[in-house]
């Protein structure tokens, strides 16, 4: 084999020495408390049983066998998009292979040259990464600051009658864990009149009377360009929709190379996301499970005096900053150790100094598990101060 050019193998090695290189790990045992599984529907056997009785209502092929735009638009993609549609309160919808493929599919072909984005500093990699691929000039602002998102505004908005102007935020920000004031920034995209984007990956399923996400529980969801919900975390399937108008749809169709030249899903997974919002519909157990832990989870960080070095969030995630690689990946193996899986988040993917122990609660994690874990956590703290 051809060896890896020297520039890349250096790349390689300053990951080493900075202690943040990455390998691809098997499943290991232990307790969860990393997966982003938040109801336990990727091991769900009533969902597994419900999508073979899908399965078995249409012909079933073991592929998709094209793009969506050739052979692969299976007529289960009609049936779940109008189920998703009632479900998310929404004109139309649009399914994508995943959440990275939404994200840069939507933001590479919606904004435009001359057009302004604005985000949150905190988005997500995939947001970014759409972002790269855009005509449009985008800028950062800073995490949640309203007053730096208005600056921002009154400095970049454009002049001209044909420009846009897209904010672009997220419902439970995934190294946090914490929530923006949804209602006050909707306010402000409309003075200005602006178009709210509104990632929902980790409140899909989390946050409302039926896990429909942060827009709908807060009613505002007709007032928002763009939603995003993606199915491969507490929906426990893979995938992802955007939410919108019928004339976005029929754009994204169009112009959105992610989906255009890419094999669609195939009817399995389709059938899969259908039968977990039938499920998350009529069954609200596993929510409220999930709920009552997040509570848990909070007492106990104040009981175990930890409440400093935690983030403050309300959802699923749950952040604890020790900071440094080294020091963050000790803590991660001593929990390990003790039989809980809690993965270390290193820079670079979080800021030197950020460095953290992320916390994902489960609808099936046991009090006595979440009490254990920070009894284990509160003791390393005590002994590497």
């Amino acid at each position: 084999m051809k060896k890896l050019p020297l520039k890349l193998e250096k790349r390689l090695q300053r990951r080493k020495e900075e202690n943040s290189f990455r390998e691809l790990l098997s499943f290991s045992d232990g307790v969860d408390f990393f997966s982003n599984d938040y109801l336990g529907f990727s091991r769900s056997k009533i969902i597994l049983k419900n999508t073979g009785k899908i399965l078995e209502k249409y012909e079933v092929l073991n592929g998709s066998t094209g793009s969506r735009l050739l052979s692969g638009n299976h007529p289960l993609f009609n049936i779940l998009e109008h189920q998703l549609a009632d479900f998310h309160d929404s004109e139309a919808v649009l399914v994508f292979n995943s959440g990275y493929d939404a994200n840069i599919g939507f933001f590479s072909a919606v904004a435009q040259k001359n057009d302004i984005i604005l985000y949150d500093e905190y988005s997500h990699a995939s947001i970014r990464d759409g972002l790269k691929m855009s005509l449009a000039k985008n800028y950062k602002f800073r995490h949640n600051d309203l007053e730096d998102l208005k600056r921002k505004l009154n400095r970049f908005t454009p002049r001209s009658e044909t420009s846009e102007i897209y904010i672009v935020t997220e419902s439970v920000f995934s190294m946090d864990g914490d929530s923006p004031d949804l209602e006050t920034i909707i306010k402000i995209a409309e003075n200005y009149t602006a178009k709210l984007i509104l990632d929902e990956a980790h409140a899909t399923g989390v946050i409302g009377e039926k896990g429909e996400g942060l827009a709908q529980e807060l009613n505002i969801q007709d007032r928002i360009f763009a939603r995003i919900h993606t199915f491969g975390k507490a929906m426990g399937g893979h995938g992802a929709v955007i939410l919108g108008s019928k004339g976005l749809k029929d754009y994204l169709v169009n112009f959105s190379r992610s989906l255009i030249y890419t094999t669609a899903l195939s009817p399995h997974s389709i059938a899969t996301i259908s039968a977990a919002y039938n499920y998350l519909e009529t069954d609200r157990e596993a929510l409220h499970k999930l709920r009552e832990n997040i509570v848990h989870f909070k007492a106990e960080k104040h009981k175990n005096a930890l409440k400093d070095i935690f983030l403050e969030s309300d959802s699923a995630i749950q952040a604890c900053i020790i900071s440094g690689n080294t020091k963050v990946k000790l803590a991660a193996e001593e929990l390990q150790n003790k039989g809980f899986n809690v993965k270390p988040i290193l820079s670079p993917t979080v800021p030197p100094g950020s460095e953290r122990l992320r916390f994902c609660i489960h609808s099936y994690n046991s009090f006595e598990e979440i009490s254990e874990v920070l009894k284990v956590l509160s003791n390393f703290v005590a002994n590497n101060k």
